[in-house]
């Protein structure tokens, strides 16, 4: 009996130590956890469930100089996933798929497979979906799939702005036009804050903001929305009625610089980036170079009258009708003889024989100082992306042919900004004026390239171009005087020139006592009609018309 009892003593001993040997485990693993490893495991529990998110920033709007809002950011969501968690039934794969008008295999697709997609957490799904998407796909509820806030530009003026303005892409960031040109000022910077997520994903609550977003900066342009609107009208009816290729038009303050619209047709919609052709994102007004033809003679005959050669009633004689240069002969308009004009007639008529003699009387390159100095050749530095800078010859000294070809309106090229912009210094009393995208409280800094005296000479004579029976009469408006140019030039190819492709033009002033605004139209390559003063000169009229009484600008007396 004594042995047995001490049999079971031994054992109650034994499992008295077992028991103390796991306390004192189980003491040491706490006292291990709870200080010795406490550090670690408070990073490592914070790796697993707090995380670092996006406080999503709006890009600052574009405004048009009276406020009215040309784009502007909507918030909108994005569909993610975290293959890390993603778990989906097989009905579910294809409601996901059908919801986000995918297949299967394009999700599978996006996720991908392998050691180096097995790590990824985040992975879009689809960018910038409809609110009725996102709800659909919250009453799913698939582990691993989440919805993210972000911004998408809307543009309301669709293709009456979309070249001007421009677009972004998919992260809000600019492409084209004045979206790219001011990107650093309209776009915003994210902020970030620390939130506490579960094993799933979802936020449980936000713990800290690290850094506040930055909200971009509001944009106000020099752009008059009314008048880029009848401007884009009339240029889309006149290219749609001409069969024209493409046109392009500009309106400026002549008292500022300032450009009031500007655009060219066909346009695209900024709203719908699947539809847009590379052809049409181009703002042709500003990065399409042409020859100016006969609008140049404008600045051939301020030319002659800077020499204190000419006035404007120096007679010059055009007779027979033909003149021969280096082996060419140059004719007027329809082979016309116009015999003998006085200068003014000589840019009434547009005679290109007329100044083709004016110009041999001068000095060659004293032809291109003064193209020069009206800003041909040169950009104008308005800072519209894919501005074209023109083309002038380098000389012109023994060179004859080239000089009466340049003298009216060949061998050189133009933008149709250049051109406005040219005709702003005959409308300002000889000021060179930066031409600006923004709304200015005030006249930037101007050159004086051109003396009062002469310019106010000029714009007299392109009032007889309009008024007196000139090529311009279709640029006529009842009540204003108008002073303009007209221009028909053929369309260059690799060797010579087209016979049956032209430019119509017409550049003009008004109202020419008090000149406010320049207008410039250009169409390529109408059919039928290719005159400028048939098929610009008509579209000029309407849209300065229109012009002047969206200004509120008064009459002529």
């Amino acid at each position: 009996m004594r042995a047995k009892q001490k049999k079971y003593v031994w054992r109650f001993y034994f499992l008295s130590a077992l028991l103390l040997l796991a306390l004192l485990g189980l003491v040491w693993r706490i006292i291990q956890l709870g200080v010795i490893d406490r550090d670690f495991l408070l990073r490592e529990s914070a790796n697993r469930s707090v995380r670092v998110v996006e406080i999503p920033s709006y890009r600052g709007k574009i405004l048009d100089r009276n406020g009215e809002v040309l784009a502007m950011s909507a918030p909108v969501d994005s569909v993610w996933i975290n293959p890390q968690i993603f778990d989906a039934s097989a009905t579910q794969w294809q409601n996901l798929a059908k919801t986000l008008g995918l297949s299967v295999a394009d999700i599978k697709k996006k996720i991908g497979s392998g050691d180096a997609n097995s790590k990824r957490e985040f992975i879009y799904l689809k960018r910038h979906v409809l609110a009725a998407v996102s709800d659909q796909i919250k009453a799913l509820q698939i582990p691993g799939v989440f919805l993210q806030q972000e911004y998408q530009r809307y543009y309301p003026d669709a293709e009456i702005m979309g070249q001007l303005v421009g677009f972004t892409n998919v992260d809000d960031k600019g492409q084209e036009g004045l979206e790219l040109a001011y990107e650093n000022w309209l776009r915003g910077v994210p902020g970030k804050m620390k939130v506490l997520k579960d094993r799933l994903g979802n936020v449980i609550s936000n713990l800290s903001v690290i850094s506040q977003p930055q909200q971009g900066h509001d944009l106000t342009l020099s752009i008059d929305r009314r008048i880029q609107y009848l401007a884009y009208q009339e240029l889309k009816n006149t290219v749609t009625k001409y069969q024209a290729e493409t046109g392009a038009a500009v309106v400026l303050s002549a008292k500022t610089g300032e450009i009031l619209a500007m655009l060219s047709f066909p346009s695209c919609d900024p709203n719908n980036r699947q539809s847009m052709k590379v052809s049409c994102l181009k703002n042709k007004a500003v990065t399409d170079l042409f020859e100016p033809g006969s609008t140049v003679k404008t600045f051939t005959i301020a030319n002659a009258l800077l020499s204190g050669k000419y006035t404007p009633d120096t007679l010059v004689d055009t007779n027979p009708g033909h003149l021969k240069i280096e082996n060419h002969i140059i004719y007027d308009d329809e082979h016309r003889n116009n015999g003998v004009l006085s200068v003014t007639g000589v840019l009434q008529k547009s005679s290109d024989i007329g100044v083709a003699k004016i110009t041999a009387n001068l000095l060659p390159d004293s032809l291109l100082d003064m193209l020069q100095s009206v800003g041909f050749g040169l950009s104008s530095q308005s800072g519209f992306p894919g501005e074209a800078a023109g083309v002038l010859p380098q000389y012109l000294k023994g060179r004859p042919l080239v000089t009466a070809t340049v003298a009216f309106g060949y061998g050189l090229s133009v933008t149709a900004l250049q051109l406005a912009r040219a005709y702003v210094v005959i409308a300002s009393g000889g000021l060179l004026r930066p031409v600006s995208f923004l709304k200015l409280d005030k006249a930037a800094d101007s050159r004086q390239v051109m003396p009062k005296e002469i310019a106010n000479q000029l714009l007299n004579m392109l009032r007889s171009v309009v008024e007196l029976g000139g090529s311009g009469t279709k640029a006529s408006i009842q009540g204003y005087q108008v002073a303009g140019k007209t221009g028909t030039a053929r369309i260059a190819k690799p060797h010579g020139y087209y016979t049956d492709r032209h430019g119509a033009l017409f550049a003009g002033i008004a109202p020419a006592s008090n000149p406010e605004l320049v207008v410039v139209v250009v169409v390529k390559n109408p059919r039928g009609l290719y005159h400028g003063g048939s098929v610009a000169a008509p579209a000029f009229a309407a849209i300065m018309s229109g012009a002047l009484r969206v200004l509120n600008i008064p009459p002529d007396e």
